[in-house]
């Protein structure tokens, strides 16, 4: 029941966030491992297994290397997670729409919810943020316990 609650109140908390970081985290650890273990989507093992494109996933992992900025039409903050399964992922995190991930580095943990694009070598995730028209599901990348959509 202890769980239960936790897990709820985690949930409000995630919902009733700004969606601009703060310095104070939204989450302490322990409740985004409460997050992780509820999933509304797939994880990006089983869409990579079934090579989906245009598909919600949600998951978490490390982040494995941090890419350049691509800043041709709408700019993208790009790395390369990889899961615990030991898929690898490569992010596009629009930085037009979602404020910029500054304190991002390598063997950080994060959290996700994005769309995922299937590729050989694991599979592209994008759509971690608001859509601004409203008609595309929210994603977020949840980094340090601050939620970044």
């Amino acid at each position: 029941m202890t769980r239960f609650i936790i897990l709820i109140f985690a949930l409000l908390l995630t919902a009733c966030s700004p969606t601009e970081p703060s310095s104070a985290p939204l989450l302490s650890q322990d409740a985004i491992s409460q997050l992780e273990a509820v999933q509304e989507y797939p994880a990006p093992e089983t869409l990579f297994a079934e090579k989906a494109n245009d598909a919600m996933v949600e998951g978490a992992g490390t982040v494995m290397k941090l890419l350049p900025d691509d800043n041709q039409g709408s700019r993208h903050q790009k790395f390369i997670l990889e899961l615990a399964s030991g898929q690898t992922l490569l992010f596009a995190h629009n930085i037009d729409l979602a404020p910029r991930i500054n304190t991002l580095k390598v063997g950080d943990k994060i959290t996700f919810r994005g769309e995922y694009g299937y590729n050989p070598k694991g599979g592209l995730v994008h759509w971690t943020h608001h859509d601004p028209q409203g008609q595309h599901v929210a994603g977020w990348i949840i980094h340090n316990g601050i939620k970044y959509q």
